[in-house]
């Protein structure tokens, strides 16, 4: 699967470095917050993208994304020096800045405000998005991730990797045409088909993925 990547609104990511400490906290993800427009598209994250992602993930704590930096911190299924927590305003996250030059790099910049914001690399599961049009935007909702990849302090808010999403979005307005001047009877034998086209069955009036 691709990935995709997305920053968050500098005010958004609450980064900071504790004083008299090496520890560092900040928000990778929030939930329920409209996007801006991401080029063409706008997104929301609904806490259910994340429920037992977390556990089978291993997440680096990165610098502008670039590994070959070096890593900060490394949570693997939920464990290790990379804190990952879930509350209602998103999924939070915390470590101890290692004694390195990068750790060193991190500390001073968050410190001096030079490193203000947060971006996360993940990418979404099968049927864990929905697409919908809404005051001229289209909007995409991600109720699933499949997986996280990392957790990165930037300098800058870099352009968001949307093509995966650009690609989806297509897909959407090309299905959304299809049906444009369908009956809603129509609409729903042809959303019940695609439904189990994409690997659904329906069971007990809820529509359950093939594994």
């Amino acid at each position: 699967m691709e990935r995709e990547i997305r920053n968050l609104e500098t005010p958004l990511s609450e980064l900071r470095a504790v004083p008299e400490s090496r520890d560092v906290t900040g928000y990778g993800i929030v939930f329920n917050k409209r996007s801006k427009d991401l080029g063409g598209f706008i997104e929301i994250i609904l806490p259910s993208a994340v429920e037992g992602v977390i556990p089978q993930s291993d997440v680096l704590a990165l610098l502008n994304h670039d590994i070959n930096r070096g890593i900060l911190a490394r949570s693997t299924r939920g464990k290790g020096s990379l804190k990952l927590e879930t509350d209602p305003r998103g999924v939070k996250y915390s470590f101890t800045a290692p004694k390195t030059a990068l750790g060193d790099e991190v500390i001073e910049g968050i410190k001096r405000g030079d490193i203000r914001t947060s971006s996360f690399a993940f990418n979404v599961s099968k049927g864990g998005e929905s697409w919908e049009r809404s005051s001229g935007y289209a909007v995409r909702t991600i109720s699933k991730f499949a997986a996280l990849y990392d957790v990165s302090m930037v300098y800058r808010e870099a352009y968001p990797d949307t093509t995966v999403a650009l690609r989806s979005l297509q897909e959407f307005e090309k299905k959304k045409s299809v049906t444009d001047n369908m009956t809603p009877h129509q609409k729903e034998i042809y959303h019940t088909h695609q439904m189990y086209k994409d690997g659904y069955t329906l069971r007990n009036g809820k529509w359950i993925k093939f594994k």
